[in-house]
């Protein structure tokens, strides 16, 4: 929900794309070369083919989700041939609790720095209460989340303009 939310309230030089990842086999660098799983090729089309990249994560287990752990695997495999380097990324997670995923989102700036990503050091985005701020037709309800959201977006158009590869 966060995600169309994020999507909606970008500014209109930024043209956003969900890239499904939760049916993308689990890496296994043994089939690299064999056998490669055809979802592994079309998710690296999609992000190949992207300027840029926002990630938007609940926290689990102050971490990030095993599929996007295993997305992040995908992409940046086979070695030396990742398809994130020097793309510039942010960074918006998501958690029922308090501290907004804080920890997902640092677990994944760790992971963003190895494959190449320069992600959006501020503003910081950890939205916390997740399950309070959405109806359930999953529209935003707190205006005060909307507002920050609203400038997330706009400093992530300006991090993309300035970074973007040529």
């Amino acid at each position: 929900m966060t995600a169309n939310v994020a999507a909606a309230l970008a500014p209109a030089s930024l043209e956003l794309k969900q890239v499904e990842i939760g049916d993308l086999p689990f890496y296994n660098e043994d089939l690299e070369n064999t056998n490669a799983p055809a979802p592994w090729a079309a998710f690296r089309q999609a992000i190949k083919n992207s300027d840029a990249l926002l990630f938007v994560t609940p926290e689990y287990n102050r971490s990030v989700p095993a599929v996007l752990k295993n997305a992040i695997d995908v992409g940046s495999r086979p070695y030396g041939k990742g398809v994130f380097g020097g793309k510039p990324g942010a960074i918006i997670s998501v958690s029922p609790g308090a501290i907004g995923g804080f920890g997902a989102n640092h677990h994944l700036r760790q992971s963003l720095v190895f494959v190449d990503v320069p992600t959006m050091p501020q503003p910081e985005a950890y939205i916390g209460g997740a399950s309070k701020l959405f109806d359930p037709a999953g529209n935003l309800t707190n205006d005060g989340t909307k507002e920050f959201l609203q400038k997330f977006m706009n400093a992530f158009a300006s991090w993309v303009e300035k970074h973007a590869p040529a």
